[in-house]
């Protein structure tokens, strides 16, 4: 199988970058996923934004329905991923001022 270029590779972030707003994004989103992979990216960021917050694991999974295979997961991606969530978890945290 031939492996993506990387400009094949960015064409979704390009995308996804190009969009105006919520309305239009939530629609892409839909067309580009199934409704379980939108659920589940959802929870995540669930997930990051009460990690964030000091919750435990029991109380997110309550407050979720998380696994705690998925509340792991997402806190070693706060811990040590690549500062996706680190970059924007502050951002939404500035937009509900």
């Amino acid at each position: 199988m031939k492996q993506p270029t990387r400009e094949q590779d960015d064409t979704l972030y390009q995308a996804i970058l190009a969009l105006k707003d919520l309305d239009e994004c939530r629609r892409f989103f839909q067309d580009l996923c199934t409704v379980s992979e939108l659920r589940a990216m959802e929870q995540r960021m669930e997930v990051a934004l009460l990690l964030d917050e000091g919750l435990i694991y029991n109380d997110i999974l309550e407050r979720t329905g998380a696994s705690s295979a998925t509340i792991s997961r997402v806190n070693r991606a706060l811990m040590y991923g690549a500062d996706g969530y680190q970059t924007v978890i502050p951002r939404l945290k500035e937009q509900e001022k």
